[in-house]
């Protein structure tokens, strides 16, 4: 009898039926003594190990190595985890049905049986990235943004029914509900899965870095790649190295007026300090029980941040209150109760037991107001010192994240102009909007209550600033509306606009036309302001330099303001009718007043009536498109939206990765913080770009290119989009911003597209050059797709965010660290060198040393040592087949 078996013990469910499960107690009976010591998210993953040990994908010794867990043991160890579920949103998720239709079309073409790509586990994707604000402020705003979305994005839209007929175990939530962690988190969430006699826990992963919101609710998932997710709906393990578990314990409570927004940008500035990348955390303490799941879940969303693999708040009965709040059945909820507590995972009861691999203390009285940016979500600033921080970035050096702008020539708003001029610190967008904060019911509510008291003195939003609203789902309007406070929203400008995820990721449609015009003929710093939880330079708009996450409430009251270049506590917002000045402390809401607010909102029959009643009527929109069939995709040539992927079809990209680099050329060498926004944005393509000048060749006018984001299935648009964001700054130029590089030798400035080709065509390998945290931001699978596609054969930097690091490995894209004592200054590097990698063979494992030679023009010579980081053997398959697709392709057939 395997170990599995051994392992299997009835659970008596509260409906009488027969059910199964397997034991953590068991195991521990097997000789692990230990069990009650790990943290309760390694409990969840090993009940995952122990149901799927079937000697192929899960071994015992998989099982064993987990339950013997180390707090600071060598994080060597491959962990096949095998998910519940998978979730999926349409930028990602869309592109990655595309592969798997590749596959389909790979499996024809090698005669083979196409229903054998299928999913496996089941598979919910949201339609939540599609729509722009191109309209706001009017009534009927919401249904003309989802006209154009439509019209948009026919194609793609096609493309999801036709993958919705073809492949068994998708449920789709159309456009229009909300953002898909915020669904996930009211709705999609039970708790307890059931597959026949088994009952299990829930575990997922999904297409977007903030899946891990979910952990806020004591559900262990986080974000992958679209690369990973295929492997992962096709019943492939999700492959990671045992990590560290980082105890974050939470003391105290916040103060009066402080909100769960200002919380989650301490939390993250401390944590990023702290480098958690790839890490996961676990929340204890006496102050967890103070916050409730939506500002659990605030602070769960922004791990990827703070560059955590998992922020996970274990499940207590604040966790099964607010299953109850949103609708969920009150015995399902008792049943998930019963079945945590045979499992020992039920709150941090036992915490005095668990071990760690270190502890963190965080006093909640320590969180004060506060804005993050200009360009960062980690750097906080606190409201308090805004005004200052904000003139003094304008002034500070680039390489110290400012603009390098002389003190003397700061613009400053002096009173209202008409027609707009711009000034530095005007905002041009004030957005609440994104799952981070639209999803806790208390910020939301705030923003309301603060809305209605500024429309009760009189006060306006500034007329060049573009303000909206759009909720990360149905019930937030379902309680604005309840409570009386929209139609002041409303009065501001702040009506919903879509539901939808918009501002944070750049769908924040054209500024207002003054502005618009304005800022075409300026230098001037102006900003936007949203409740999001991304604030790359160039992310939200190509126009607007910085950019500041704040609460919903603080949203409203830059809006009213105008100008981040203002002092709250001293400067007024404007005058009430009297003439009298009217001060943010004097309309901010009182804490009693959004607690009433909030225990008003929490109605199970607001969220029954949106994914119950709602959602059963679909989309009207969306159903009158017509679905096509077949098991098969017809691809198009002539489309310029969506083509065959060439990853299973191109000889080149079949190749082993294993294989040593020599007389390569470096295409890019990046700074610290390259986010995925740096090496494949998902803005509005330029007419003066590569893939702009590529699709005005085929016919398609400027006014039709749409987005990277809305184009991702077309990957000769995509890969002239890699490193092509107008704020990348490559050191081979001078820091010059921009998609450009020098061709060696020569020199010649050229894009990065054109020399990636220019490269291909004389059979140039080529590099990747950057500093810290190389990969920050999305999950993105397109930032490591593109870099394959451009040539690349390596990543050299001195530290990797994890998805991204792994989205590289998966596309057969060598990453490879330096040694902590060297960065990309001291190699003293101009882009005029000759580089190899030499160490690569079949025989490689995990961590392998390598060295990278760099030749200089003078001939003198420099070797340095390297780690590859594929960190498990299932990535050295992947590199040694070319990639995850023709790997799992593979072990399909």
């Amino acid at each position: 009898m395997s170990l599995r078996e051994r392992c299997i013990r009835p659970f008596h469910s509260r409906s009488g039926e027969p059910r199964r499960y397997h034991s953590l107690d068991a195991l521990q009976e097997q000789g692990f003594p230990q069990l009650r010591q790990l943290p309760v998210c390694l409990r969840i993953v090993l009940e995952s190990l122990l149901r799927h040990c079937d000697g192929a994908r899960v071994s015992e010794e998989h099982v064993r190595a987990l339950a013997a867990w180390a707090p600071n043991g060598a994080r060597t160890t491959e962990i096949p985890f095998v998910v519940s579920r998978i979730v999926l949103q349409d930028v990602a998720g869309i592109p990655a049905l595309c592969d798997l239709a590749a596959l389909r079309s790979a499996a024809a073409r090698q005669g083979r049986p196409v229903s054998m790509v299928r999913p496996r586990v089941p598979v919910d994707m949201v339609i939540d990235h599609a729509i722009d604000i191109d309209f706001h402020g009017t009534p009927d705003a919401p249904l003309r943004n989802a006209q154009l979305e439509m019209a948009r994005n026919e194609e793609r839209f096609l493309f999801v029914k036709w993958a919705m007929q073809a492949f068994e175990g998708v449920r789709l939530i159309p456009s229009g509900f909300g953002i898909l962690h915020q669904v996930n988190l009211e709705f999609l969430a039970r708790g307890l899965m059931r597959d026949g006699e088994d009952v299990f826990l829930d575990t997922l992963v999904g297409t977007d870095s903030h899946t891990c919101m979910v952990a806020g609710l004591g559900v262990v998932g986080w974000g992958v790649g679209g690369i990973e997710a295929q492997a992962a709906l096709l019943g492939q393990p999700v492959s990671f190295v045992t990590p560290d578990v980082v105890a974050v314990e939470l003391h105290g409570s916040l103060s009066p007026g402080v909100t769960s927004t200002d919380l989650v940008l301490h939390v993250t500035q401390l944590l990023r300090k702290a480098k958690v990348v790839g890490q996961f955390l676990e929340f204890v303490g006496d102050g967890v029980a103070r916050l409730s799941v939506p500002d659990r879940a605030t602070v769960a969303n922004m791990a990827p941040e703070y560059g955590a693999t998992l922020a996970f708040f274990p499940f207590d009965a604040q966790s099964a209150r607010y299953l109850i709040e949103t609708g969920r059945d009150p015995a399902e909820v008792r049943e998930l109760e019963q079945y945590l507590e045979l499992q020992h995972c039920m709150g941090g009861a036992s915490q005095a037991e668990v071990r760690y691999s270190r502890r963190m203390r965080i006093d909640l009285a320590d969180v004060v107001a506060a804005v993050a940016g200009p360009k960062r979500p980690q750097d906080l600033v606190p409201l308090s010192r805004m005004k200052a921080n904000f003139r003094g970035v304008v002034g500070a050096s680039v390489e110290d994240g400012g603009y390098a702008r002389p003190e003397a020539d700061f613009r400053a708003r002096d009173g209202v102009q008409a027609p707009y001029q711009a000034r530095d610190g005007d905002v041009l967008i004030a957005a609440i909007t994104s799952c981070t904060n639209t999803s806790n019911p208390s910020v939301m509510l705030a923003a309301g209550l603060l809305a209605h008291a500024a429309v009760e003195r009189g006060l306006a939003s500034k007329s060049w600033v573009k303000t909206s609203m759009a909720p990360g789902s149905r019930v937030v309007s379902r309680y604005l509306e309840a409570a009386g406070l929209q139609a002041s929203l409303n009065t501001l400008g702040f009506g919903v606009v879509a539901y939808g995820c918009t501002t944070c990721i750049g769908n924040a449609g054209p500024l207002l036309a003054d502005a618009e015009a304005a800022m075409q003929h300026s230098d001037v710093i102006a900003c936007a302001v949203l409740s999001g939880n991304r604030n790359f330079e160039a992310r939200v708009h190509p126009s607007l330099r910085a950019t500041y996450l704040a609460s919903p409430p603080l949203v409203v009251a830059y809006a009213l303001a105008g100008s981040v270049d203002i002092d709250f506590a001293t400067e007024p917002l404007g005058v009430d009718a009297s003439g009298a000045p009217v001060f943010l402390a004097d309309i901010w809401p009182t804490p009693q007043a959004v607690a009433d607010a909030v225990a008003r909102a929490a109605r199970p029959d607001f969220y029954r009536s949106v994914y119950i009643d709602q959602l059963g009527k679909g989309n009207a929109m969306w159903d009158a498109l017509p679905t096509p069939a077949g098991e098969l995709y017809a691809w198009n040539g002539a489309s310029t939206f969506i083509q065959e992927p060439p990853f299973l079809k191109d000889a080149r990209l079949l190749r082993s990765s294993l294989v040593d680099v020599v007389g390569a050329r470096a295409l890019a060498i990046l700074g610290d913080s390259v986010t995925t926004d740096h090496i494949s944005p998902i803005a509005t393509i330029s007419a003066q770009s590569d893939a702009g000048r590529y699709l005005q060749a085929l016919g398609v006018s400027p006014s039709g290119f749409s987005s990277f984001g809305a184009r991702r299935m077309n990957h000769d648009v995509m890969t002239r989009g890699g490193f092509g964001n107008i704020h990348l700054r490559n050191r081979m130029v001078g820091g010059e911003e921009g998609p450009w590089t020098r061709l060696q030798p020569g020199g010649e400035r050229v894009s990065i597209f054109e020399a990636s080709e220019r490269y291909r065509q004389s059979g140039t390998p080529v590099i990747a050059i950057a500093g810290e945290e190389y990969g920050t931001g999305s999950a993105r699978d397109w930032a490591a797709k593109a870099t394959r596609l451009l040539g690349v054969r390596a990543v050299v930097a001195a530290s990797f965010e994890r998805i991204h690091r792994s989205n590289l490995a998966g596309m057969g894209v060598l990453p490879c660290q330096l040694p902590a004592d060297t960065s990309v200054a001291s190699l003293e590097l101009d882009g005029t060198e000759t580089f190899a990698i030499v160490g690569l063979r079949d025989g490689v494992s995990p961590g392998e040393r390598l060295t990278l030679s760099i030749t200089r023009v003078d001939g003198t010579q420099r070797s340095v040592p390297l780690v590859l980081r594929l960190d498990t053997p299932l990535e050295i398959e992947y590199a040694r087949r070319g990639g995850l697709l023709p790997y799992v392709l593979e072990q399909l057939v």
